[in-house]
């Protein structure tokens, strides 16, 4: 569950490390975002001669929560951190390579390309 003002880790290889969340997509009153929800967000840190930098506004796609998501099974999947992948207006993830699992929920919502970068789906 992350809302406005949260960090997130960058599971990628944008250049970004942390980034904040500064508004949940998906309508005016939703405050809070799940796996596989796009959300919009600056850019705390980044390393120097990356593809974005500090204080950039990006989109961002949440592939890991510390929250735990139930699943249609009657599971639940939870991760030990908050975790983003950026991605451009057309939906395609920024950098190319994503690290560290992410969860099956982002094939449900489309997200083919963060699935087919990712090491491990869970």
């Amino acid at each position: 569950m992350v809302q406005t003002t949260s960090t997130l880790d960058v599971a990628d290889n944008s250049g970004a490390k942390k980034v904040m969340c500064i508004k949940v997509l998906g309508g005016s009153k939703r405050k809070y975002a799940s796996v596989g929800d796009v959300i919009v967000v600056s850019i705390r840190e980044a390393i120097p001669q990356a593809k974005v930098k500090k204080g950039d506004v990006a989109k961002a796609v949440i592939v890991r929560t510390k929250k735990e998501v139930s699943r249609q099974d009657g599971s639940y999947i939870r991760f030990d951190r908050n975790a983003a992948v950026l991605i451009n207006d057309a939906g395609e993830p920024v950098g190319t390579r994503v690290f560290g699992p992410v969860a099956r929920e982002l094939r449900d919502k489309k997200f083919m390309k963060i699935i087919s970068l990712a090491p491990e789906v869970v």
